[in-house]
């Protein structure tokens, strides 16, 4: 009785879930429909196909749009940010979840107000800063910042998932007579290789959309990153919708792709220590 009683429950839940991940999957296969249309395919309504795919609407966004220039900037500014975030949050999670160090609560505070505090509160003296080194419309002005801004996140992202694991191999391992670093190399790391997926996917999204540290720093269009790149580009063809779609596409395809290829390491990392 039971297990026929929950049949109904169970196929409803599925149906729900369905329309759920229709409703998420439609607007972006609206988008990707759009970016292969002619103007004269799109005045034809929006689910209308076209009678062929017009690719070139990729290569108008590509070249003219300047989305080579803008794609790999994003991807200089973001492979930095990224690595050394998760480097950064690496030693100083270890640092917080094992070690004993004066003013060890107070500094832990310090960081988790510093991730409350907004990038628009610091923007103006960010950008004097910056002016005042010499670094406006440069890579640097994109990359340093954003480490600054991930570091606080990573350090309490990966000293929760450090404290998750098992103390009894670190006793183990103290008991062994392994240093610090030792510990770290050969244990810690192997062990949060899924938390650090997780951080590096969430750093990549954040990074690559980040908007207002780019447009605020950075006026020269050789130093853009594809979301500021987007706006300037949306400018120039509001009345050429195809084109501007194909921007967006190229904007968003890198953080579906990857997502999709570290999806599975991204659920381990979020369910990891859930059955400790």
């Amino acid at each position: 009785m039971s297990r026929s009683s929950n049949i109904p429950a169970a196929l409803f839940l599925r149906i729900v879930l369905w329309l759920l991940a229709f409703v998420t999957i439609t607007p972006f296969l609206l988008l990707l429909l759009t970016s292969i249309k002619s103007k004269a395919d799109v005045l034809k309504g929006a689910f209308a196909l076209p009678a062929y795919p017009h690719f070139e609407n990729y290569v108008d966004a590509w070249n003219a749009g300047h989305f080579n220039i803008y794609f790999w900037n994003s991807i200089i500014v973001v492979i930095p940010v990224v690595a050394a975030s998760v480097f950064l949050g690496l030693l100083t999670g270890f640092a917080f979840a094992y070690l004993s160090f004066p003013l060890r609560r107070t500094l832990f505070a310090i960081l988790t107000l510093g991730m409350m505090v907004p990038a628009e509160a610091f923007i103006i003296p960010l950008y004097y800063e910056m002016r005042y080194l010499g670094l406006i419309n440069t890579y640097a002005a994109l990359i340093i910042p954003q480490i600054a801004m991930s570091i606080p996140f990573s350090t309490i992202f990966l000293a929760s998932a450090m404290q998750q694991l098992p103390e009894e191999v670190l006793e183990a391992a103290v008991l062994d007579g392994a240093g610090r670093f030792y510990i770290l190399r050969k244990i810690v790391i192997p062990l949060m290789i899924p938390a650090m997926s997780t951080l590096a996917l969430f750093l990549f999204i954040w990074t690559w959309n980040e908007f207002l540290i780019p447009f605020i720093l950075v006026n020269d269009d050789a130093y853009r990153t594809l979301p500021l790149g987007m706006l300037f580009f949306q400018g120039r063809y509001t009345v050429n919708t195809p084109v501007l779609t194909a921007g967006a596409v190229i904007v968003i395809f890198p953080l579906i792709l990857t997502y999709l290829v570290f999806q599975r390491r991204f659920i381990a990392g979020l369910t990891a220590g859930a059955t400790k």
